[in-house]
């Protein structure tokens, strides 16, 4: 395990405290109903994704329903593909898949004769299932790689305007509480997760800023009071910290700035960051950075 951050080098590992849980606010009131880590819309939860998908084929059908009787059968196909395209873009290649299915079977059920049954009697209407089967699949993954390079270039500017952030905060000297926040809603919109700041006062560590909703449970304390004791990174659902939701970080910085970074990567919809340390050693080492300041920085 690496050690924690120095004054030169960005390498954090934080640490928690041993009291009871800790609870840290909610977002403000102006921030209700977004995500209070990024400040924009909450994410769809996947179930959400996959539902609003089986609406779009739905209303797909009602489009086919009015044209049935100027259309071709075959050409009638063609409209169970805007659905598919839309939630690839819209949901990802999950729900685009689930579209695509349903789509071929509510045509075949509904349109192909004989209808009301999934019977194909026509072979020409087998080769009309066939591509549209096809052309849903292709345009599903398509889409969805499509959003997902959106979204990761999307991910790549937040963290970038995040880290921006933070070095301003620097700069423009702020104070070491309004720093420390700043460096917590750093974490918060890089990882797009609860994050948290502890910091050690009288030998014990303590919540000092935190972004999201960063509960703290009583093996998160212990974990972070280790990495703290340490001087490395722990990682949660890990062995021996198994039962610990956040990672920890300890900032290498001067005895009376001691710092512990958490972010909670466990429970992501798009799973575990494959290199997190990476960003957070660039937040620690602004951290330690600033402490290291002559005359360091005022306390509140």
């Amino acid at each position: 395990m690496r050690r924690g951050v120095s004054g030169r080098l960005p390498s954090a590992t934080p640490e928690r405290p041993m009291a009871s849980d800790i609870a840290f606010p909610s977002s403000p009131p102006e921030l209700e109903g977004r995500d209070a880590t990024l400040g924009r819309p909450a994410r769809r939860t996947p179930a959400l994704g996959y539902a609003l998908s089986l609406l779009l084929v739905a209303a797909a059908s009602v489009v086919a329903f009015v044209v049935d009787h100027i259309v071709a059968t075959p050409n009638l196909s063609l409209v169970f593909v805007l659905p598919v395209i839309v939630a690839a873009l819209s949901f990802g290649w999950g729900p685009a898949l689930v579209a695509a299915l349903v789509g071929v079977a509510v045509f075949d059920f509904l349109f192909v004769e004989p209808r009301m049954t999934f019977a194909v009697a026509s072979p020409t209407d087998i080769w009309a299932l066939f591509l549209l089967l096809l052309v849903a699949a292709i345009a599903s993954t398509v889409g969805a790689q499509s959003r997902g390079r959106a979204l990761a270039a999307r991910r790549a500017a937040q963290q970038a305007e995040a880290l921006h952030a933070l070095a301003h905060g620097i700069i423009d000297s702020q104070p070491h509480a309004a720093l420390i926040k700043t460096a917590a809603d750093a974490l918060g919109r890089i990882f797009d997760a609860p994050a948290v700041v502890l910091a050690e006062r009288d030998g014990k560590l303590a919540p000092a800023a935190a972004s999201g909703d960063a509960n703290l449970s009583a093996a998160d304390q212990e974990a972070a009071q280790w990495a703290l004791a340490n001087d490395k990174p722990t990682r949660a659902e890990t062995y021996p910290f198994d039962q610990a939701d956040f990672d920890f970080w300890p900032v290498q910085v001067p005895a009376n700035h001691r710092l512990v970074l958490g972010v909670k990567l466990t429970g992501r919809a798009e799973g575990r960051p494959d290199v997190p340390d990476r960003h957070v050693e660039l937040v620690a080492a602004y951290l330690a950075a600033a402490a290291s300041e002559p005359g360091g920085r005022k306390r509140p």
